[in-house]
């Protein structure tokens, strides 16, 4: 589990790839303190396992699934990523509770530097826009952000300029892509709705079914 609050940029420093399978060395310092193989990180968004470290550098392996789902596909040397380790017991939760499993890859349409903060609009699949709500939790490419305003596969975030300075959101410029996860209680609450609306299996409905 992770809690949306990046620790340190990374740069992706070699990238082999061998048809549907990604192997990845990123340079990294401060989450590799207490790193060892076989722990989980966040990177960009997608909970990813270090397979190989040493004081500067860690490795990661990516499947076809991950690689289809995420942008960690379209990544390339000298690209900087969002980097957070996985939380223990004794962490705070600074931002909200992440399980590293991206929903979808959206696409930011707009930024709006204001007085203070930076607004950010991005687009969402359809099939997302359900879990979306104003002043609810959000991750875009790891980052636990407060959603502002939703209007159909449209969503926006203000960004504070720590925030803007820490992270890579002040990297990607309108188009860019953007690895996405909605609130896992938003989901959770969705999937009891459902069940809910799911017909009670009575006498009645059996002999409606023909048994």
């Amino acid at each position: 589990m992770f809690t949306g609050i990046i620790k340190e940029l990374g740069e992706v420093v070699r990238i082999e790839r061998r048809g549907p399978f990604q192997r990845m060395e990123v340079r990294a310092q401060e989450v590799l303190e207490h790193a060892k193989p076989g722990d989980s990180i966040n990177i960009d968004g997608a909970c990813q396992t270090i397979v190989d470290l040493n004081d500067r550098h860690f490795t990661i392996e990516s499947v076809a699934e991950t690689l289809q789902l995420t942008t960690l596909g379209s990544l390339n040397p000298g690209d900087f990523v969002n980097l957070e380790p996985a939380i223990r017991p004794t962490d705070r939760l600074g931002g909200h509770l992440l399980t590293g499993h991206v929903d979808g890859v959206g696409e930011i349409t707009r930024r709006q530097q204001q007085a203070s903060s930076t607004m950010l609009t991005v687009k969402i699949a359809d099939q997302l826009k359900r879990y979306v709500v104003p002043k609810g939790s959000i991750a875009v490419d790891g980052i636990s952000l407060t959603v502002v305003s939703v209007s159909d596969t449209l969503f926006t975030v203000s960004i504070i300029p720590y925030t803007w300075q820490n992270t890579t959101i002040h990297l990607k410029p309108p188009g860019a892509k953007v690895n996405i996860e909605t609130d896992i209680l938003a989901k959770y609450v969705a999937k009891l709705i459902e069940c809910e609306a799911q017909p009670k299996i009575t006498q009645e409905w059996l002999q409606l079914q023909g048994f």
